[in-house]
């Protein structure tokens, strides 16, 4: 097997406010954008983010009323301190406050319109462990 690219795909009522929020307040811009549908993408992810809308004909029927719970969409960032700032001063709530985690990791969460969760990540981990 050899993959060319990776997506992440997350059911919402409203593709249109999930991929503003990507696009204003992470630098997210649409690739590819239909009735229901939206892809997003920036040149440093290596991902896709692609938002559906809940109940969509196309999905199979089994995943068509489901709704994204239980993902955390995280970016590892350089200046979490400074994320944290911008975001508060753009007026995003802030869901989870910076924490630190024994392990090394430290991370705050927001949420988007549709409730998914995006977790900016950085990670310090004790050298040895």
């Amino acid at each position: 097997m050899k993959v060319t690219s990776s997506a992440v795909s997350l059911n919402v009522d409203d593709v249109s406010a999930s991929s503003a929020f990507l696009v204003e307040h992470f630098g997210f811009r649409e690739e590819m954008a239909a009735d229901g549908f939206a892809s997003l993408t920036r040149d440093d992810v290596g991902m896709n983010v692609i938002f559906l809308r809940r109940g969509l004909e196309t999905l199979p029927a089994d995943q068509r009323d489901e709704h994204t719970a239980g993902l955390i969409l995280a970016f590892v960032v350089e200046d979490l301190e400074g994320e944290l700032a911008r975001l508060r001063s753009e007026g995003v709530a802030i869901t989870m406050p910076l924490t630190d985690e024994e392990w090394g990791e430290r991370a705050f969460q927001v949420r988007d319109p549709n409730g998914v969760i995006v977790q900016l990540v950085d990670w310090n981990a004790p050298t040895g462990r």
